[in-house]
């Protein structure tokens, strides 16, 4: 079976692992500049460095068709230069997807896989997508949803340590990102983890600086662009999270379920 996963930031990443585990041939799209925050962790920074590996899956960036059947076959995850996602015409996966979480629908449609699975709010199973997984941490928090959609976007991160907003850092103004931090940084509130247009983006909490932004990116004022972990545990850094691996669960589900019905 093979599987792309429009998306490959971190939570995308966290489901290519579960379902490469499970014996599944999985692609993955990106932007050519990704824009993830908890890079080492995301199969998106093989399109910067050709080849990527997160915990113990390595993942190649490919360019044809021929180059994506070859890192298939040597039993790693392909990862294209692709953010239309327009791969999916020649690839033709059995299952699609869509993990941009952009929390609305970037032009995915149920007609474009046999089985095509919306991750996070923005998609409707039976209209858009067959299956949507749950992203909001909870109760909920990768169930399977064939009817219906996931929860609304709350703007509000997930409770982490006691802390919730104060977790994620923020561009202080519209310009270009300039990294003075390293993930996996410890950090104290007040710290200064990078700048836009010399402005200082500064944690507000102790703990260990888990994701940033990589330097040189073009950035607007409010966008996250940094997070700390309060819990402070660096090794954290570079293993996938507890709810990449959770929402993975939850498209195994839905992929393992849905192909039984429709195949």
């Amino acid at each position: 079976m093979r599987v792309l996963i429009r998306g490959a930031g971190d939570i995308a990443t966290g489901i290519a692992l579960r379902l490469y585990r499970a014996g599944i041939q999985v692609v993955m799209t990106d932007l050519p500049q990704p824009t993830a925050i908890r890079r080492t962790v995301c199969f998106s920074q093989a399109i910067l460095h050709g080849v990527y590996r997160v915990e113990d899956v390595m993942a190649w960036c490919a360019g044809t068709a021929e180059e994506v059947d070859a890192i298939l076959d040597s039993s790693a995850v392909a990862v294209l230069c692709d953010p239309e996602c327009e791969c999916k015409t020649w690839l033709q996966p059995d299952v699609l997807v869509d993990a941009v979480l952009a929390k609305r629908n970037l032009g995915t449609a149920i007609t474009d896989a046999p089985v095509v699975i919306g991750v996070g709010p923005g998609f409707t199973a039976g209209e858009d997508c067959h299956a949507v997984v749950e992203t909001m941490r909870g109760h909920t928090l990768g169930r399977v949803y064939e009817q219906g959609s996931a929860l609304p976007n709350t703007a509000v991160p997930g409770l982490i340590g006691g802390y919730a907003g104060e977790r994620v850092l923020r561009a202080p103004a519209d310009g270009v990102f300039h990294q003075m931090l390293e993930i996996g940084a410890m950090v104290k509130a007040g710290d200064v983890a990078g700048t836009v247009e010399g402005q200082p983006m500064r944690c507000t909490i102790d703990g260990v600086l888990r994701g940033i932004l990589p330097d040189g990116i073009t950035v607007f004022k409010g966008m996250k662009s940094g997070d700390v972990d309060p819990r402070g545990d660096a090794s954290a850094c570079y293993t996938a999270s507890d709810k990449a691996l959770a929402v993975g669960g939850g498209v195994l589900e839905a992929l393992l379920h849905l192909t039984k019905v429709l195949f």
